[in-house]
């Protein structure tokens, strides 16, 4: 489309190296060209890369923004076409979307807390199962609370189960031996996370509260924090920043409940933990509840200012 949202041509390529190829010689026939992406990462991010690689310029529309220009737009219905003039018109009318960038060393940190957080929730699910199989074996079978990712807890546990003989023993000795495996696979992860954000993050790991797998989520997640203009952009990444709204002439704000909400839990982690006294967050605290806030309200306060110390921390390490 030109600068007026009127469509000059549409072409379909296949979604392969050389379909990209093709799609920006075909595209170089107009001056000043850009491509528009629609921020689907985990399904754009060979055309990314291609198109990058073929010194193009290339920025990233929410889903949110392309789909608001679908629904105005006049041609109704769901199809690759229509999606892809949404997209173009949403670029036109937001000139200050973020650009696309080559992946970096983060992209390796989020891969691994991925996978980590994965195993994580496999492991729970298998917990929930045993305890149920366990507790028809034996009710007065006591098992720690988060016991069952210890492996002493899991070694005491096979030999009881040795006393059991049937289906259900069997297979709760085959949950036994599942969770050992998860377990190791989860602290092996979690010992390469600490290592590399050491070495990514040295700055983001100084702010008290903040440990390795929430830094490791900071990192995976914001993929660069150049890539905002101010940390007031990345406060409204994370869903720190309150959302303005005005009546009549009394301008308010209220909770944000967007953003990427994988931050925002490793920031309210990190804001609980001030909150107990590790680092300068306690007093903070303290002075809003002695102004009348809630603790729900002051570690709200707590959580954006600690987005805007990670922010500065993420500059420096990434200079």
């Amino acid at each position: 489309v030109d600068d007026l949202g009127r469509k000059l041509g549409e072409k379909t390529v296949a979604a392969t190296s050389e379909g990209h190829l093709s799609a920006v010689q075909w595209a170089a026939q107009w001056p000043d060209m850009r491509f528009a992406v629609e921020d689907c990462r985990h399904l754009t991010r060979r055309l990314e890369g291609d198109l990058l690689r073929a010194g193009c310029a290339v920025v990233r529309v929410h889903t949110r923004l392309m789909a608001a220009a679908r629904r105005t737009g006049r041609e109704r219905g769901k199809s690759d076409p229509i999606d892809a003039e949404a997209v173009a018109l949403a670029a036109l009318r937001d000139p200050d979307l973020p650009v696309a960038r080559l992946d970096g060393p983060t992209r390796q940190v989020k891969l691994l807390a991925d996978h980590r957080h994965d195993l994580v929730v496999e492991r729970t699910k298998l917990c929930g199962r045993l305890r149920w199989h366990l507790h028809e074996l034996d009710p007065e079978l006591h098992v720690p609370s988060r016991g069952l990712r210890r492996f002493h807890v899991l070694d005491e546990l096979a030999t009881e189960l040795d006393r059991f003989d049937g289906t259900v023993a069997r297979i709760a000795r085959e949950l036994v031996a599942r969770c050992r495996d998860l377990t190791t696979q989860i602290n092996a992860l979690e010992r390469e996370l600490e290592h590399l954000v050491k070495r990514l993050g040295p700055s983001l790991l100084a702010i008290p509260g903040v440990g390795a797998l929430g830094a490791a989520t900071i990192l995976g997640e914001t993929a660069s924090a150049s890539r905002f203009k101010s940390k007031h952009a990345f406060a409204r990444f994370n869903g720190t920043a309150p959302v303005p709204v005005w009546s009549s002439n009394k301008v308010r704000v209220r909770l944000n409940r967007g953003g990427n909400r994988t931050v925002n839990s490793a920031l309210h982690m990190a804001a609980v933990t001030q909150s107990r006294g590790i680092g300068p967050g306690k007093a903070y605290v303290d002075k809003l509840l002695s102004e009348g806030k809630t603790r729900t309200e002051a570690l709200r306060l707590l959580r954006r200012r600690l987005s805007d110390r990670v922010f500065s921390a993420l500059l420096i390490d990434e200079r």
